[in-house]
């Protein structure tokens, strides 16, 4: 590597894009300088550049997302609180890293040493974007990680997805259970009933389905652990009878209508804008007349294309290939299937609420979680879920509960007004 000193147009380059940051930030360097910005006293947040090439990536490429690549092969650490450091990031991202100090800084930055060839962290999966192989392997990434580790932060039902609180200072356990009530209940289901659920996770939407509302419950998922995990629970807790989870993609349905309900809960997210066709259409073949299916997953509030910071760690570090969509585009999608659009319900807040118990609950468990995973990856889920939890504060995303009925049963045998879709049966 040599003896490679920084050179001054990039500190002055690091002056001026970290000027308007509003929190000090500690800046330290392969060859030991130390350079301190914003206000006096202790930093806020600290970066460490172990190796030159780091900095000569970030200025050439002009993407934040270098600094996580370089962490992960260990030219690059950070520390100080981890939602000071989301809002580095995206203050390096808004800037676009472009107030460099002329063409000068771009040509000391080709002088450092490049950073030595090392494996992407990216996954890369076979197949086409969003094919039943691509998919499946995607999902077995994301959860596959280990049930012990989402055992950590989760709740005990395990519901990974947002919940549903009163008032702000409601426990998840809490909130986790009056959104499976609420989403029963929305459906209106009876004893009796069978309830498909898409993507159905480690089965909390069934089992407390099966277990409150007396309904058989399918569950489909991609993740073989999520599968064990399911048949496990369900022999345990006596819902042999009436639930049982199969690793199957939506696309393998059946064509002919099985079920009485349907729901789909944080699996529209990872369909694809060009599969929402087969997606609705399936959903639709397979429910019953008179039925209903509950569809609840993110959206994007602008369009989204893959380019920004946020989409591609969320898709290199932690799951490939998902694809937020904004809301009128999926609901166009679900009339074109012939679905009526009974009724939407915006639940933003509350996954901004869920996802910061996520983070202080894994943050508890951080010697836990370490064991697991790493460190390294500990820090990587701690940007993720306060980076999202973020990106839901400010309106960068959206989550909605959809509610839909088939467009051929026209009649009207639902309540008259919204609230009572909410009344216990």
């Amino acid at each position: 590597m040599g003896r490679a000193t920084l050179p001054n147009a990039l500190r002055d380059w690091l002056k001026t894009a970290l000027d308007d940051f509003p929190h000090p930030v500690k800046l330290t360097f392969w060859e030991g300088e130390t350079l301190k910005l914003g206000e006096a006293g202790d930093s806020a947040v600290e970066l460490h550049f172990h190796h030159p090439g780091v900095l000569r990536s970030l200025v050439l490429k002009r993407d934040p997302l270098v600094l996580s690549e370089a962490y992960f092969n260990g030219w690059f650490d950070f520390a100080g609180d981890i939602e000071t450091i989301v809002n580095l990031g995206q203050h390096l991202g808004w800037t676009g890293l472009n107030r460099s100090q002329s063409i000068k800084t771009w040509l000391q930055s080709l002088k450092l040493p490049r950073l030595p060839l090392k494996t992407n962290p990216e996954q890369e999966h076979q197949g086409n974007v969003h094919s039943k192989q691509r998919d499946r392997a995607a999902i077995q990434h994301h959860y596959d990680v280990g049930d012990e580790f989402y055992q950590l932060w989760l709740d005990p039902w395990m519901v990974y997805s947002c919940a549903h609180f009163d008032h702000p200072y409601m426990n998840l356990d809490q909130a986790q259970e009056q959104k499976l009530d609420i989403s029963c209940r929305k459906l209106k289901l009876q004893p009796g009933e069978t309830l498909l659920d898409i993507g159905c996770g480690w089965g909390a939407m069934l089992r407390w389905a099966a277990k409150y509302y007396g309904v058989n419950g399918y569950g489909i998922t991609l993740s073989e652990k999520q599968v064990q995990y399911n048949q496990q629970k369900i022999k345990q807790e006596g819902l042999a009878d009436q639930l049982e989870v199969k690793l199957l993609d939506y696309r393998d349905l059946p064509q002919t209508p099985t079920f009485d309900k349907i729901v789909s809960i944080g699996m529209v997210e990872h369909v694809g804008l060009k599969q929402y066709p087969t997606y609705f259409q399936h959903a639709y073949q397979c429910l019953k007349p008179g039925g209903l299916f509950l569809n609840h997953g993110i959206t994007a509030t602008d369009e989204w294309n893959g380019s920004s910071v946020g989409e591609r760690f969320i898709h290199r570090y932690i799951f490939p290939n998902g694809e937020l969509v904004q809301l009128t585009p999926m609901l166009r999608e679900a009339e074109k299937a012939r679905w009526e659009v009974v009724d939407v319900d915006n639940w933003r807040p509350h996954y901004a609420l869920t996802l910061r118990s996520w983070a202080n609950n894994l943050a508890q468990k951080k010697a836990e979680a370490v064991k697991l995973i790493g460190e390294k990856l500990y820090h990587i889920w701690q940007l993720y879920l306060i980076g999202c939890a973020i990106g839901f504060e400010q309106n960068q995303m959206g989550i909605y509960q959809t509610l839909l009925r088939r467009k051929a049963d026209e009649k009207w045998d639902l309540p008259l007004v919204r609230q009572g879709w909410l009344v216990n049966n």
